[in-house]
């Protein structure tokens, strides 16, 4: 790939505006500073131009005067078709004759720069990138603040090593598929099972990456500037990779359109509309019999049409060939299938389908060219977005000294910190007293773990701190491994763990699953630890000297219920996969340094749910035909081991409602008629049952306010997660949905407010069987916590009970707030 700087000019509210009657001011090759290495070359710079024989003049889209859209036109319609069709993939060939040089479009930063990419890599110069926690563990800290600024992070890394040649400006990130099967390989890449929750931090990733300080409300969004350019994957309805011989090459996904709006399409229309992302990634499998990557419905009509991308939309790679050799949709040929996503609205190809196929397809008539330039021109206001053209002064002096910087790293710990949960914690075992502690056994799989604690897509990180190097700074560290690996797959290796547990004051079990159990086209057939895990850290529990505590790291939840109920093991912290500053932050936990407030972004089910049913069935709600439960908290009412939002502390909060909404006249005028909504039998059902959400063209919200207070010794955060309920007996809705969270940091003894405005439509509306998004009457819910008995919070609840009738004479719903105090909730 040339060496180009891609930095962008950017509008900022200080010396960087530039009115639009001067026009855009152009950098040159020179003034761009990289810590002394070579740079990359700004494409609109007139010295380089001069020195490839070209006048730069002479091209209208280096005339920073004009807008983007017409320098893009201008471009496109300077190239053949020959020329047009080369930089369709994701490796742009360029057009040497207009000077424009070659670009590499694919670069990942799931949690940090990543060389997964061919756009990015890593050498002497630049040895490695921040690694922050697979986002599982990220999305448990449940901290919006957090998720930003971990973006803002990888983004300045990433420009920085842009600066240094070797990193793109596009990266393809964040995953935000909803894990609706605990099975699925990929959810450490995701932010969990709730679709409110994976689009908030869809939201805020992507903000943190794309967001020029000073440019958040751009006028025009196509032309809002960019640091780098984020990419919202996998659309849609995409959960299944590799299980019992079924794989999302070949997947079928039979979706009903209630699941598609409410839950497999929200998080990426969060991203669209709220994070303003500026591309999506469309998925392998098929969607009711139509590839995701070949269907205008998905991509013309609702991304770019319904949501307004302001950017392009790029296939999974080698989506194009799995449609034809995989899918063998339609029985198309590789001329086929490219005029078909073109034609749907695929912009980008990771691939050569469209670099090899598309110019056959327009000679023969099945697509045409003002298809193609249409996706030209919309890749290339991206670049130009991005500084691709004309650079970016602000960033001009970032290089080495901003990647893996002393900040950088200690935000990877905080954010492993903020993300692990304690899961039992008898007697409060924890945390330990460092200076009661003399020896310790650190014994398991995982003790000594590295490249498991970054998951995949994961570059070279700064530095790795095991739990073994960071244990071992506790006192005498006696290591042993318990397992060879994770699958566990003999028992030798137990009885020198046991020995050790033995001697040792403490003894810390380092247990779990890794990428060669969950992972990308790997799903699992079980929740269990695997081979002989489960009898290694029972074995060592029983006979150790000291408390035993056990540390589990893994994406997918686990039926530990053994460790669960065993009284010989006395705290269960969840780690998930916690990034390179793993083993400091897991010490930090354990030694009281830092108090626990994660909560499980996902439901750990019992081991027998997957006998129940398949990981190819896709409804969330239960089959009653089949005997099938329900998917994700909002639909299943099972036993759990630990049910979605579940964390303890080292202290205890309580909750005291100070304020909240408690009537809302919803009026309607002629046009906005009732709806019918189904109600289960024997129940109550309201003369005028709900409204239709797109018939109503005001705005309604209401308030919530929460005094949390820190009733404990210990300083520490809570995540006050707050639910909505629907009436009672509706049919086939969820039971309820998370509408809205913060974490607030509260010293001990000390109170802090927490106040919440709502959205009516979004935080009380439902998705019924038709696909309506309807705004049932009746009495609505709205409560604080995740509903279990035993968590030692003691919680008044307000639930919010809207009491709703039909008034003929005022012609509006009257929605009345009520206060329902229960202590026993």
């Amino acid at each position: 790939m040339a060496n180009v700087v891609t930095l962008l000019i950017c509008f900022s509210i200080a010396s960087f505006f530039i009115s639009s009657s001067a026009g855009r001011r152009l950098l040159d090759s020179e003034s761009v500073s990289t810590n002394g290495a070579s740079n990359f070359t700004i494409v609109c710079d007139p010295s380089r131009y001069a020195k490839l024989g070209m006048e730069m003049a002479a091209f209208g889209f280096c005339d920073s005067n004009l807008t983007y859209d017409a320098r893009a036109k201008d471009l496109v319609d300077r190239m053949t078709l020959a020329e047009k069709v080369q930089q369709l993939g994701n490796k742009a060939l360029g057009v040497p004759r207009l000077g424009l040089p070659k670009y590499e479009w694919w670069s990942e930063a799931l949690h940090g720069v990543s060389n997964v990419g061919p756009g990015t890599y890593f050498d002497d110069l630049i040895p490695g990138a921040t690694s922050f926690p697979p986002v599982i563990l990220t999305a448990a800290a449940f901290n919006e603040s957090l998720w930003k600024e971990i973006g803002q992070v990888v983004s300045t890394e990433a420009r920085a090593m842009h600066n240094l040649g070797r990193a793109g400006l596009t990266y393809w990130s964040p995953n935000i598929n909803v894990v609706r099967d605990p099975r699925w390989g990929r959810a450490t890449e995701t932010p969990g099972e709730d679709p409110y929750v994976v689009g908030a931090y869809a939201t805020n990733y992507v903000r943190g990456l794309q967001d020029v300080e000073g440019t958040e409300n751009f006028a025009d969004l196509n032309s809002r500037p960019l640091k780098v350019s984020s990419c919202c994957k996998h659309y849609a309805a995409y959960d299944v990779d590799n299980w019992l011989g079924v794989d999302r090459y070949h997947f079928d996904a039979q979706v009903t359109e209630q699941d598609m709006s409410e839950t497999f399409l929200k998080p990426f229309e969060m991203c669209v509309k709220d994070g303003d992302v500026s591309s999506v990634m469309c998925s392998y499998n098929k969607i009711n019999g139509i590839p995701a990557c070949a269907d205008p419905k998905l991509l013309k009509d609702t991304i770019r049409g319904e949501w307004d991308l302001h950017g392009y939309i790029v296939s999974d790679c080698d989506s194009l060939e799995v449609m034809v050799n995989g899918h063998k949709w339609l029985g198309d040929t590789g001329v086929e299938a490219s005029a078909q996503a073109l034609k749907a609205g695929l912009d980008l190809d990771c691939g050569v389908y469209y670099s090899n196929f598309t110019e056959t397809a327009v000679k023969q008539g099945k697509v045409k060219v003002q298809e193609i330039d249409r996706s030209l021109k919309q890749l290339y206001v991206v670049l130009m977005r991005l500084g691709f053209f004309d650079g970016n002064p602000i960033y001009n002096s970032l290089g080495k000294k901003d990647v893996c910087s002393q900040e950088h790293i200690e935000l990877a710990r905080e954010a492993a910190k903020e993300g692990i949960v304690l899961l039992k914690n008898v007697n409060e075992t924890l945390p330990f007293n460092p200076n009661k502690i003399k020896k310790l056994a650190v014994v398991g799989p995982h003790a000594n773990a590295t490249t498991a604690m970054i998951g995949n897509y994961a570059g070279i990180p700064c530095k790795f701190v095991s739990p073994l190097d960071a244990f071992s700074n506790y006192g005498e560290v006696r290591h042993e491994m318990g397992c060879d690996g994770v699958k566990c797959v003999n028992e030798s290796l137990i009885f020198p763990a046991m020995q050790a547990a033995k001697e040792a004051d403490v003894t810390i079990i380092f247990a779990g699953l890794d990428l060669s159990v969950e992972a990308e086209s790997l799903d699992r057939t079980d929740l269990l630890l695997p081979g002989y895990q489960t009898q290694f850290i029972n074995q060592v529990a029983q006979v150790s000297k000291g408390p035993a505590i056990l540390v589990i790291m893994s994406a997918g939840g686990v039926d530990i219920s053994f460790a669960k109920k065993n009284d010989d093991i006395k705290a269960i912290l969840w780690a998930g996969y916690p990034g390179e500053q793993g083993g400091r932050a897991i010490a930090d936990v354990v030694f009281g340094h830092y108090n626990p407030g994660g909560r499980l972004p996902l439901t750990w089910y019992p081991a027998d749910y997957v006998d129940m049913l398949p990981l190819t069935s896709m409804p969330l709600r239960p089959v009653d035909s089949l005997g099938y439960p329900g998917r994700t908290y909002k639909f299943y009412n099972g036993s759990t081991v630990y049910p979605f939002g579940y964390g303890l502390s080292y202290t205890q909060f309580n909750y005291t409602i100070l304020s909240a909404t408690r009537y809302l006249d919803i009026k309607l005028d002629k046009s906005q008629h009732c709806r019918d909504l189904e109600y289960k039998e024997g129940e109550y059902k309201p003369p005028c049952s709900s409204v239709l959400i797109d018939d109503l063209d005001c705005q309604y919200d209401f308030e919530f306010e929460v005094e949390v207070q820190n009733v404990g010794t210990r300083d520490g955060s809570e995540v006050v997660m707050v639910y909505s309920k629907p009436p009672s007996g509706i049919a086939s809705t969820h039971a309820k949905q998370v509408i809205g969270f913060q974490r607030v940091f509260v010293k001990a003894g000390m109170t802090e407010k927490v106040k919440f405005v709502f959205n009516v439509y979004k935080s009380l509306g439902i998705v019924d069987y038709t696909a309506y998004n309807l705004l049932p009457s009746g009495g609505h819910t709205i409560s604080l916590g995740d509903d279990v008995k035993h968590r030692k919070i003691i919680l008044h609840l307000l639930a919010l009970t809207l009491h709703s009738g039909w008034d003929k004479a005022k012609n509006k719903i009257t929605i009345k707030h009520e206060n329902l105090w229960d202590d026993e909730y």
